[in-house]
């Protein structure tokens, strides 16, 4: 089942895709925006694009598994994803992704790769909501209720 994974921000919003059996997640892109809901159309394009079947978006949850403002945000904006793209959203918790994503990237650049400071921003959040969908992929990070 083709899966996209978004790793949503308030200016950038990470994107992964899952290959078409579900099982392995790829950093797809960053979309910059004006706002979350400026990302709408460039979603529900990609979607209608590469026969996504179900949403996971991340959830932004405090340390303390409590929700805050970012989560109630995110869950909102997933509801509305939900309507306007008549797909599965599933929200998942996020709060370790972006450590691990940028882990990811400091391994790569001491493994010789060619990271300046602008590329490093540009990947963290594919990379991030790669590490979310991989972690449901793999049953790690099991859907939260919403």
């Amino acid at each position: 089942m083709r899966t996209l994974g978004i790793d949503l921000g308030a200016r950038r919003i990470g994107l992964a895709l899952s290959d078409a059996g579900g099982r392995l997640a790829t950093p797809l892109q960053v979309l910059t925006v004006s706002s979350p809901d400026a990302a709408f159309d460039p979603i529900l394009r990609l979607i209608a694009d590469e026969g996504v079947e179900r949403i996971v978006v991340g959830l932004p949850l405090n340390m303390d598994d409590t929700t805050g403002p970012a989560a109630r945000a995110a869950t909102e904006w997933a509801a509305d994803l939900r309507r306007r793209s008549g797909k599965p959203v599933l929200m998942v918790d996020e709060r370790l992704s972006s450590f691990e994503a940028e882990q990811t990237l400091n391994t790569r650049k001491r493994s010789g790769e060619h990271l300046t400071r602008g590329k490093k921003k540009q990947r963290l959040d594919a990379i991030a909501a790669a590490v979310l969908l991989q972690a449901f992929l793999d049953g790690r990070s099991p859907a939260i209720e919403s």
